[in-house]
């Protein structure tokens, strides 16, 4: 080939690969976006699918709403007692069993619950009695074993974990020591992610580093590795999420209003021990929530088996977007605005939650 027929040539592959390159967003198809009516006004603050027709979610005034066949028909309840709380967590389990975590403006009203019978009744397993402790997540691996995270206390976290589904043991003697100020957003009850048999991830904020605590043995021991989310008393990581053992995300930002423009991902390859962060989120604010676009895998919510990198995320006020490929393109979801939640039982049955009881499925 000669010199004149090789430039002919690179120029016309260049231009076909950059006119495929922008043309490529047009053939990213949008999710299907579905409002449903979840039967209360109460603010929904966490959604916890178990398959694409079971799906309980939780928020403000006591209140828990339950599907069972895919969203067409939501039942609303509040629990009895707990009329005055906020359950920032849910964790469904099946129709019938689910766990609730509360917070409130007095230390006991840090509590968990669990239904046996689709929410008729709820048992309080767990009400603190530290009068320095804020819980802000739980996860669990299987229906009977879990973790619940709190802020730090004198330099400690007094997490806990159930290894029966019933009672709660202190396990702050497994926890890393805490930086000065250190804490986690509620964040939806998405400030810990669990996957797999024992692995999980505790996102944090407020101190001058914003970490990501981890443990590979269910609770008997833990690292801390550092991010490069921005990080303050109002500012840090708020949610992880993993899609393997290795491979996860973190969003944070900053709750000061004055500053909103620190939204912010960061990915890992290697279990959480190095974070890099990707493009930036198209979302102000604080990311409040986030989720991988894949089965549920049932209990464990974060272990997701096919959706590949995508990841859909909420920012309360400052607005949702997804990304196919793990923030590296990020994709506005028009309208979408005021949701805390989000969470997925498949790529085609996904739910946002937020306020005045608003639901939407989300679809791709």
């Amino acid at each position: 080939m000669s010199k004149r027929s090789l430039a002919v040539f690179l120029i016309a592959a260049f231009c076909f690969a950059t006119l495929s390159f922008a043309q490529e967003p047009s053939r990213i198809r949008q999710p299907k976006l579905t409002p449903q009516n979840s039967g209360t006004t109460q603010g929904l603050i966490a959604v916890s699918p178990v398959t694409s027709r079971v799906v309980w979610a939780s928020g403000r005034g006591g209140t828990f709403v339950v599907t069972t066949d895919g969203g067409r028909n939501w039942k609303a309840g509040v629990v009895t007692g707990a009329e005055a709380l906020q359950f920032r967590d849910v964790q469904g389990v099946s129709d019938k069993v689910a766990y609730l975590q509360s917070i409130g403006d007095n230390p006991t009203d840090f509590r968990i619950y669990k239904t046996v019978d689709g929410g008729a009744n709820w048992t309080m397993q767990f009400q603190n009695q530290d009068p320095s402790a804020f819980y802000d997540c739980f996860a669990f691996w299987t229906p009977k074993r879990g973790i619940s995270h709190s802020d730090s206390v004198n330099g400690v976290f007094p997490d806990l974990r159930t290894t029966d589904g019933m009672t709660w043991q202190d396990i702050s003697s497994n926890m890393p020591p805490a930086l000065p100020g250190e804490f986690s957003f509620a964040s939806s009850g998405t400030c810990v992610a669990t996957q797999g048999a024992r692995n999980a991830w505790i996102t944090t904020g407020g101190s001058t580093t914003a970490r990501i605590l981890a443990t590979r043995d269910g609770g008997d021991t833990w690292n801390a590795y550092d991010t490069p989310l921005v990080s303050s008393p109002s500012a840090g990581g708020f949610t992880v999420a993993f899609r393997d053992p290795w491979h996860g995300i973190v969003g944070g930002g900053d709750l000061d209003p004055g500053d909103p423009n620190n939204a912010a991902t960061a990915t890992s390859d290697d279990g959480g021990q190095t974070w890099t962060l990707t493009n930036a989120p198209p979302v102000t604010g604080a990311i409040f929530g986030l989720s991988y676009v894949g089965r549920a895998g049932g209990h464990d919510r974060h272990r997701h088996d096919d959706g590949g990198r995508a990841v859909v995320i909420t920012a309360n006020a400052g607005g949702a977007a997804w990304t196919p490929d793990e923030g590296n393109t990020w994709f506005t979801l028009p309208d979408v605005t005021g949701y805390w939640a989000v969470a997925f039982a498949s790529p085609e049955a996904g739910w946002l939650v937020g306020t005045g009881g608003r639901i939407l499925k989300i679809s791709f």
